[in-house]
């Protein structure tokens, strides 16, 4: 569990309280329903409209990565790997479809294509299209965290001036002037805020994350390629100590 992200989250959120209580405000007067429906409510509409269902989906599912992110350890990758060269010398390549149960997926078609014995550039052809389609969905949800704070200030404006029209549209009722300037002002901040608190954030976040899953496949990839070519154990140590190092 990585709580990085989501301290940094709060840390944001208390800073902008912390800051409003020292400047005398009330905490109180940030709760606006009315300045929320506004600027989420518009946001994901607008974010709805760009994107299709599936990518939306796909976004929300990798937004627990923020706290759960996927676990890339080269290290254990590299064992793995030699391992599996090793089964491949000792009892062929057909032996290898016993270890792919317990294999991720890009891995597990590698290893079947293996004991079917492809040959290596099939291999890498197939395995590629896969690794570019998991990086492509991968990077269709990041953008619509971007797009969900390119829009969210600019809705938020939109309330703002919405507020602004409900108290210029009351001026003859007091007790009406003091909601609609909230309205104004807490919708602003909820744009500008969850922009650059959340969405902008968390998209550098998953960019970070698909690199590092795109980086992680591609060494799986090269991997199981030298496993076809034949290659001794210690010879895909080495390649994967040299790869390694500045990769994840």
């Amino acid at each position: 569990m990585d709580v990085i992200g989501l301290a940094g989250i709060v840390l944001g959120v208390a800073a902008i309280l912390i800051g409003n209580m020292i400047e005398g405000g009330l905490n109180t007067a940030l709760l606006n329903g009315a300045a929320a429906i506004i600027v989420f409510g518009g946001t994901f509409a607008a974010v709805l409209v760009q994107t299709p269902f599936s990518v939306m989906r796909g976004a929300f599912a990798r937004s627990f990565w923020l706290v759960f992110p996927p676990h890339y350890s080269l290290d254990e990758l590299l064992k793995t790997l030699c391992k599996w060269a090793q089964v491949a010398r000792r009892e062929g390549l057909i032996g290898l479809e016993n270890s792919a149960k317990s294999a991720s997926p890009l891995a597990r078609k590698g290893l079947n294509l293996l004991a079917d014995g492809q040959p290596p550039n099939a291999i890498r052809s197939s395995l590629e299209l896969d690794l570019y389609r998991q990086e492509d969905a991968g990077l269709q949800s990041a953008h619509v965290y971007e797009s969900l704070g390119g829009y969210a200030p600019t809705i938020g404006i939109l309330g703002a001036v919405l507020g602004l029209m409900q108290v210029l549209g009351n001026l003859s009722e007091p007790d009406q002037i003091g909601p609609g300037i909230a309205t104004a002002f807490v919708a602003t901040i909820y744009g500008v805020a969850s922009a650059n608190l959340v969405f902008l954030p968390l998209a550098q976040r998953l960019k970070h994350l698909v690199r590092k899953e795109y980086l992680y496949n591609e060494l799986i990839i090269e991997g199981l390629v030298a496993i076809a070519e034949g290659e001794h154990p210690n010879s895909i140590r080495y390649r994967y100590e040299s790869l390694k190092k500045g990769s994840l």
